[in-house]
Formats: C-alpha cells, structure tokens, sequence
C-alpha cells in the first residue's frame, strides 16, 4: 500500500514506536477533511494514547465548567489477535514500525510487524482516509500477512461511543511527572455523549450518540469486507460500541485484506436532507461501496490535487523548510470547512483539545489571510461564522456595556451592538474561562480582549478587498461591520477635552491587563469604525433596497455612520516620540525595564529570573508583538522609518512566548531591513509542531502558526503586501534559497509567483485578454493572461539602506 504515497518530500514520517513522542505523532498524523479531523492514534490504540475525533460546530457543555469541542465516537477501532494473543505495542515486541502522512493526498500509511511470546511474526499494514471528495466518509484499509505461521486471525471492527474530554489536571508539586503510559490516567474527565442508537445489521455497524447539553445527534454507520472471505462472522452490541469479530485461517505469508466504510453525520449538517442518521449513513454506505475503497481514496485524491494546485509553495534550494510549510498547509487545508458557514477553525484546529476546540482572534489575524489568498470561499465561509454567530455577540457586547452602564444586560437591545468573543463556540457567547484551572490566576482575555471585535472587521474588509465580492458584504459583511461599530460606540469613555479613549483593555500582548489606550486596539478600532462608515454609504447608494431592508432590521439611525466617524475622529490613538516610537499603552515606557539575558538551544528567550507568565504586569516584557503587529496589519499607516524603531525597540523585550509571535517578527524584520533573525523566527513558527519546540503538540497542532509561517514565507520573503488596495511585492531572499514559488487569488484569478535574487515572475491564470495590475517595489507591472511577466529587482528596497528615504540598488 505504500506505493500508493507520494514522494518523500510530501511525506512525514515516524520511524520506530517511541511512547514519549507517540502523542505528538498522533497530532502531527491527524487526518481530516473539515467536516472532522482524527488524530493519528493506532487502530488497536495503546496505554497513554490520545485518541480523539472531532466534528466541527459539535459542542457541549454538559459536566465541565466551559464549553468542549466533543470527542465524538471512534470509527478507527480495529484490533487484531492471533491466537488469542491481541497485537498491540505493549502485549508483543515490535520488530518494525513505520507510520507515513502524505501531505499531498491526506492518506497515513502504517506498517508495523508484531512479535509475540511464541515467536509468531504477523505484519499489520493500514491506510487511513478522511475523504475531502465526500466529507462524510472515512475508509480503513488493512493488509494482516502471518510472516511465519497459520494460528487463527480474528480481526475485531468496532465502532466505540465511549468517549470522554479532558478536564483537568489535578495539582501536583512542581517538577512533578509520570510516565507516558500513565500522565493521562491522572486526569479528570468529562461525559459529554449519551447512547440513542445501536445495532449491527445485515453486516452493517451502527451507533448513535447525542451530546448531552446541547442535544446535536451523531450517526455513524460501518462496514467492513474482506478478502478472503472470514471464516465466521460475530457481531457484538454493548452499551456505547458496536463491534464486529472476523475468524480467518490463514496459510503463512498469504495476505488477509479489509476494507472499513465509514459514512458519519449529525443531525446539525447544513447538507442534511431530513433523513434520519441511520439512513443518511447507509445512503453514503452504498454510494462509497459502489466506488470501493480504491475509488473513495481516487476521489479524495483528485480534490486534494486542486487543492495544492491553488496552495502549493516551494522554497527551491531548501526542500527541509518546503516540507515544514507544506505541512502547516495540509493541516490548515484540513482544519477548514468551506461549505459549512456555521463552522470555524479552533485554536487546536481538529486534531486536539487544547483551548477546547474554541474559536480566536488566531482565525482573522493569522489564518483567513492564507486562505484569502489561496482558497477564498473557504475565507468566506470563515467569515460567515462571524455572521452566524451575531446572535451570541450582541449578548456579550450588552452584558458588557450594563455593567459599564450604557446598556441592557438582557442582550435583547440591538442598539448595544456586537462584541464578538475572545474564545467563541457554538452560540458566538463568551466562553473563556475565568481562571486557571487551580484558581491561582484571572484570565483577564474574557474581559478586555475586546479587540477580537475590530480583528473581525479587519477579516471582513481584507476579504473584500482581496476578492470583490460586494454580495457577501451587502449580504452578511455590513450587518457586522454595522453591529460591532455600534459597541465601539456604546465602548469608548469621553474624557475632558473631547477625546475619546478605551479604558481596561488587554492589547496582543498578553501580559499587561489593565490597561489604557492600547495601540493595537485603538489604531485598529479607528480604522474599523472608518471602514464602517464607507461601506454604509457605498451600500446606501448602490444597493439601496438591501440596504433599507437591512436598516429596518438593525433599527439604523440615518445618522449612526456620521456617528462612527466622530468617534474614529475623536478616539484617542498614541502618538509618536520624537524617535518614532509608539507607546504601546499609556504609561508602558514608565514600567520596569527588564533586560532579556538568556536563550534557549532554540535560540529563542528565556523568562528572566523570578518572572513568568502572570508577574510580567509592572514590565517591558512582552508576550509577543502588539505594536509590531499593528503596523503589519495596517501597512499604510506607518513609514518605514517608525517601522524600524519601533521593530528594534519591542523586537528585544519579546520573550515570543507565542507560537503566533516568530512569524510576525520574521516579517516586519524583513520589511524594515533587519534580517538577521529572520531565517530563525520563520524556522521557529514551520517547525513548532513537527520539532515540538514548545513540548506541547500532544494537545493539537498550533495551527495560528501555521498560518503565520505561510505569511512569514509569501508576505516576508515574498515580500507580498496589499497596499492601498493594489498588490505589491518588494521580496527579499536568503542566500542559500534559489528561488521562492508561490499562488495568489486576487479578484477570482490566480497568480503564480516565482521570485528570484534578481528578477521576480508572473503568471496570470485568467481568461485571454484578462490583464491585472501589480506593483514591484515603485513600479506598476500589467500583467496579461496566459503570458509570464519578467521584472526585474534593479529596484527593491536595499535591506540594507540607511532610515529615511528608500535607497534603491
């Protein structure tokens, strides 16, 4: 089966079975489509796994203190005994061990070879599908080979409901650790799946399970052939699993083969078509049977080759750094529904618990951009997420402005506006915890956060511009622009000379709460209302019925866009120094000035003696970037000049103790010249899973950062920025790259991108006669369909050139 991979440089690879790094594969090897993602786990499991599907938009809340990401029923389950004896990594001794993800086709080979007591050698081979063709389906391929004997084979194919999330982990002393097949043991768990259904008919598996608190139905609905034929058939019912027992009598060295069908739904598909679960799945049953595993995984093929079609990058000359890029791409690719508009992306995508599965800021900063630009009605289908979650965001945004006195805390008064959440689930309400675990510290991100608001916003116009899709934006896009400007209005505090300011807010960084006039957020909120406002009268005029219909809805003041630009007018931003610095909130160039001495063997800092993550408050240290990141995702607003002081200035008291903080670094430092980290903070945020450098991938993939690695590679070195609405490129190369290849979406065409040291070309994928503006440092390029432009880098930016006036080589 391993013929049926790809070529190395798609593939990740676990060579040999290691316990202590087995989680982290698991992570690393999850395969999915969107619609779920199931974590890399062996098909028979083992002590100390972390097993786990997950449905996107499949909440509850039922026995844990927030809201979950359910760990939905296990389709994988298939063990095999030989003679009894059951073939796992603890019950024999394991002679081989290989388990390969294609990157390129979604598929995880395994073939691992068993040896138990007595000697007998069986060899187990699988492949793993999540059908991006037909998002419902799964299919499980295994080869057993008897290597040296012919004991019984008896080959168990369940589907298990017995699942359970991770709560928490009790307190123990610090420094405290256990083994990995015992460190999971020592968690508290949740129930978050009752039984309604199960059955095995006419050879077919069925389970049912419905989520206790929220009440979402899932059906799953399995078959399994074999060749040759079993000897015997045994179904076995329990409570929460359904299971199917195959006898074989093998003959030493012949192959038995079986093919596992999956179809999975829910009773909250948006394709649902009224039929209950157990005959939707046995429809997609048939249909996946008529085409045969081969033709289910052919399918699945031929979308993802379209997919990498519109994605694919390559950094010619180092095929290390290609493959950890491509890697974050296929786990972004998986991780996103384009057809669910009621779905996001969570902060451990699909493949892990960590964050609960809730939705951040991560989607619009760090990852709509990838997907803006390479897939945008995935980027779409993101945004309306948003949209769908409304309902939920004006409950926070009155909740929050009673308790400030200037609304009601019934959520019922639309006036109040829209505050979307720092962590968001299902509904759109807030959902971040309160406190840590063990109670010692506030999670002050639930309440002052607030600039998640204006970050949806800025997703919202960014798509926009990037694509033209007016429809989306008088259909959905305006009613938040509209909804959140009405809490920055109901939000900002009137101060003495007629200024407006933001009070208690938490900027990026993460370590100071409390704080006034942020500059991320105040920046941003202006930018946000003022955008507001243009569409309002560009929606007004050329679209007046819609427009009228979406008034009378919101209750829309005639005067309420006049509103927002006196607010935008009136809201206080932090000024620059005389040395171009921006303040980063008031009074944070007066806190304690503490000095970053040491690194780790990653290069990366180290807190200094006595600090961690809650006692940084009273310093200059910084989580990761605030105000570099403003001027990154407001490009216009800032000169080169104030760029560089301010990227030198912060860039030393960033411990980046964020995975979403090396890739921004390794951007701006390229745009304002300062390469000489930025090969290390881009290797940082590629390999932030695949290396584990921040011991935790077991609990999901880091996928923010694999958003921001594609940005570090097409916006950094590719130098790739829109710019006052037009597409500019100004890239810079490391020496040892030969040449950087990308694709780019802008207004329904696609652009191929291949930059070199000393020319940089284009191809417009378009119809014939279609033509499309660029520009390359200060010069406007037209592009024509069908025909590479060549320009050359005589004129990009020195990286080297002195502050002030761009120097030109």
């Amino acid at each position: 089966m391993r013929e049926m991979l790809n070529t190395a440089e798609w593939l990740v690879t676990e060579n040999g079975f290691d316990p202590a790094r087995a989680n982290a594969f698991e992570t690393l090897l999850t395969v999915g489509n969107g619609y779920l993602g199931t974590r890399g786990t062996l098909e028979e499991g083992h002590l100390g796994e972390v097993s786990g599907t997950y449905l996107a938009g499949v909440y509850d809340d039922h026995d844990s203190p927030v809201i979950d990401l359910v760990n939905a029923p296990d389709w994988l389950g298939l063990t095999v005994f030989v003679d009894g004896v059951r073939l796992d990594v603890r019950n024999c001794s394991v002679a081989e061990h290989e388990r390969t993800l294609d990157l390129r086709s979604g598929l995880l080979h395994r073939r691992t070879v068993f040896v138990d007591a007595a000697g007998r050698r069986t060899r187990l081979e699988t492949l793993r599908c999540a059908s991006v063709a037909d998002r419902h389906v799964c299919a499980l391929r295994a080869e057993i080979t008897p290597e040296n004997h012919d004991a019984e084979v008896v080959v168990e194919s369940a589907l298990d409901g017995r699942r359970r999330n991770f709560e928490r982990l009790p307190v123990y002393p610090p420094g405290t650790s256990f083994p990995p097949a015992a460190k999971w043991e020592k968690w508290s768990r949740t129930k978050h799946l009752e039984r309604t259904a199960r059955d095995v008919r006419d050879d077919v598996l069925y389970l049912e399970m419905r989520t206790v608190s929220s009440g979402v139905s899932l059906g799953y609905a399995a078959i399994t052939t074999a060749t040759p034929a079993p000897a015997a058939r045994r179904p076995v019912v329990e409570d929460e699993r359904v299971a199917q027992l195959l006898t074989f009598a093998p003959t030493a060295g012949r192959t038995i083969r079986l093919d596992k069908v999956v179809g999975i739904h829910t009773s909250r598909d948006p394709d649902a078509t009224g039929a209950d679960l157990r005959s939707a799945g046995r429809a997609t049953l048939r249909d996946a049977l008529d085409r045969g595993f081969d033709g289910v995984v052919a399918d699945s093929r031929t979308v993802w080759d379209s997919w990498w079609d519109d994605c694919d990058v390559e950094i010619v000359g180092d095929a290390t750094r290609t493959h950890a890029v491509r890697c974050g791409i296929y786990h972004l690719l998986i991780a996103a529904n384009g057809t669910d508009p009621t779905v996001n992306i969570g902060a451990k995508s699909l493949s892990g618990e960590g964050y609960r599965g809730h939705v951040f800021w991560d989607t619009e900063i760090m990852m709509l951009p990838f997907f803006i630009y390479t897939r945008p009605g995935t980027a779409r289908n993101l945004l309306a997420y948003r949209h769908h979650t409304l309902p939920g965001a004006r409950g926070n945004a009155a909740r929050e402005l009673a308790a400030i006195g200037t609304g009601s805390d019934t959520g019922s008064d639309t006036r109040t506006g829209a505050r979307f959440a720092w962590e968001s689930a299902d509904t759109g309400r807030e959902e971040c915890p309160e406190a840590t675990p063990d109670g010692s510290f506030r999670f002050w991100a639930r309440d002052e956060e607030v600039h998640v608001t204006a970050d949806v916003a800025y997703g919202v116009m960014r798509y926009v511009e990037a694509t033209g899709d007016r429809a989306f934006l008088h259909d959905l896009g305006a009613e938040v622009l509209f909804e959140t400007s009405r809490y920055w209005v109901g939000r900002v505090e009137a101060d003495g000379d007629g200024r407006y300011r933001l009070r208690t807010v938490m900027g990026p960084d993460e370590f100071h709460s409390h704080v006034d006039d942020n500059a991320f957020t105040n920046h941003l909120v202006r930018w946000h209302l003022e955008a507001a406002a243009a569409v309002h009268d560009e929606f007004r005029t050329s679209a007046p019925e819609a427009y009228e219909r979406l008034a009378r809805t919101m209750r829309l003041d005639a005067d309420e866009a006049s509103r927002w630009r006196d607010v935008a007018r009136r809201l206080r931003v932090p000024g620059r120094r005389a040395d171009g610095l921006v303040e980063q909130f008031d009074g944070y160039f007066d806190r304690l000035d503490v000095p970053i001495t040491e690194w780790d063997t990653n290069g990366m800092p180290r807190y200094p003696a006595g600090y961690h993550h809650f006692n940084c408050e009273d310093t200059t240290l910084l989580k990761q970037p605030d105000v570099v990141m403003l001027m990154y995702v407001l490009p216009d607003a800032f000169d080169l000049a104030t760029k560089r002081a301010n990227f030198e200035y912060y860039e030393e008291r960033t411990l980046h103790k964020s995975s979403l903080s090396p890739s921004i670094h390794a951007i701006m430092g390229i745009e304002v010249g300062d390469t000489s980290r930025a090969e290390q903070y881009f290797t940082r945020s590629a390999t932030v899973d695949l290396a584990d450098n921040q011991g935790n991938t077991e609990e999901g993939m880091h996928i923010a950062s694999a958003g921001g690695t594609w940005q570090a590679l097409v916006c950094g070195f590719g130098g790739f920025r829109v710019t006052h609405g037009r597409m500019t490129f100004k890239p810079w190369l490391p020496a040892h790259w030969d040449a950087l290849r990308f694709r780019l979406r802008w207004h329904g065409n696609r652009i191929r991108v291949d930059v070199g040291h000393d020319q940089i070309t284009f191809l417009l994928d378009a119809p014939p006669g279609m033509t499309e503006q660029v520009q390359v440092s200060d010069d406007v390029v037209l592009l024509q369909a069908g025909t590479p432009t060549v320009v050359p880098l005589h004129s990009t930016i020195r990286r080297d050139a002195p502050l002030g006036a761009p120097s030109y080589s």
